[in-house]
């Protein structure tokens, strides 16, 4: 049984975090690389709203008994194995786990082009993430 009230609170969370960052989304490459205030809070903001996503398809994979994720993009995979995300919303989430893990654990720099592409591009895919997440819980309810 999916906990749909813990999951909506989750996607009312990501929805928040949506629109705070987008205040950002008409920054320029140059302005993000001059402002490390301004990169912490998008590279932490963004991280936050992959990091919901993977907790909110965790819960969903828990309840529903599907196979045990072993990384965060996997965690994408399993949602797209069953159904919930469509071939191209798992690519864009492979993406942006893999996205969290550069800012994460630094393995590289960040790319400042990246993460403008992702403000201006991307934000909206959180918000496709969410509709595939609810519409399936709601087929469950």
């Amino acid at each position: 049984m999916v906990d749909s009230v813990l999951i909506l609170r989750k996607v009312a969370s990501l929805a928040e975090y949506q629109k705070q960052i987008g205040e950002y989304s008409t920054i320029t490459v140059d302005q993000y690389r001059s402002d490390w205030k301004v990169q912490r809070i998008i590279e932490r903001t963004l991280q936050m709203m992959i990091e919901l996503c993977a907790d909110i398809a965790s819960h969903v994979i828990s309840d529903n008994e599907f196979r045990t994720p072993e990384t965060y993009a996997d965690t994408f995979r399993v949602l797209a194995e069953n159904f919930i995300l469509t071939p191209e919303q798992l690519a864009i989430m492979e993406r942006m786990a893999k996205f969290r893990n550069i800012v994460v654990h630094q393995y590289e720099t960040v790319d400042a082009e990246i993460v403008i592409l992702v403000l201006r591009r991307h934000l909206s895919d959180f918000k496709q993430f969410s509709d595939s997440i609810v519409q399936f819980i709601s087929r469950k309810g």
